[in-house]
């Protein structure tokens, strides 16, 4: 749109048609028609940031304030995103506990997955309620890791490998016996 004094403002198409705008008129209030294509901005910015990933409303309205959307305007349009139903703490929590349990991680890598996402405490126990247990996730992971179990660097790279996936030390032990007797089996 061209302004009287010859600048250019760009403008939501929503913005436009909530204030019925024509060529040629004359607009009484640009502060106004400022102030609201701006509300529209962090809107749509925030739609553009949950249509990418799962995020928690405390995560997507530091986001959208990180990206240059006042405070105000950040809150605004997750209270929008949350009343839509599109926007749901208890939901995301799911979501990123199932991949974690998809990409085999363990249950403190889940915790710490939670944590980055910004999810609040309160919704942790629920998502994490039904975490199966890992044992046999982290053999399959320990055999792919292990070509020769009586090289210590090996099994030592192997249990590093399993804690920085999130798995308890009892339980890469566990596992590492389980396939320790397979191994000696075969021989």
């Amino acid at each position: 749109m061209k302004l009287s004094d010859g600048t250019s403002m760009r403008l939501y198409r929503q913005t436009v048609e909530d204030f019925r705008m024509y060529p040629g008129m004359e607009i009484e209030n640009i502060d106004a028609l400022r102030a609201h294509d701006s509300r529209y901005s962090a809107k749509m910015r925030a739609v553009r940031i949950i249509s990418a990933s799962s995020v928690s409303k405390r995560d997507l309205e530091n986001r959208l304030v990180r990206k240059g959307e006042s405070e105000e305007q950040a809150k605004e349009a997750v209270r929008w995103l949350s009343d839509l139903n599109l926007l749901d703490d208890r939901q995301t929590a799911r979501q990123i506990v199932e991949r974690c349990i998809h990409k085999g991680y363990g249950l403190q890598r889940a915790k710490q997955a939670l944590y980055e996402k910004q999810i609040p405490k309160s919704l942790w126990e629920e998502a994490l309620e039904d975490y199966p247990d890992q044992l046999e996730r982290i053999a399959d992971f320990l055999r792919s890791k292990l070509k020769d179990p009586d090289d210590p660097k090996q099994v030592k790279r192997a249990i590093d490998a399993a804690l920085r996936r999130g798995h308890s030390y009892g339980d890469v032990k566990r596992a590492l016996e389980m396939i320790g007797s397979e191994f000696e089996e075969e021989y």
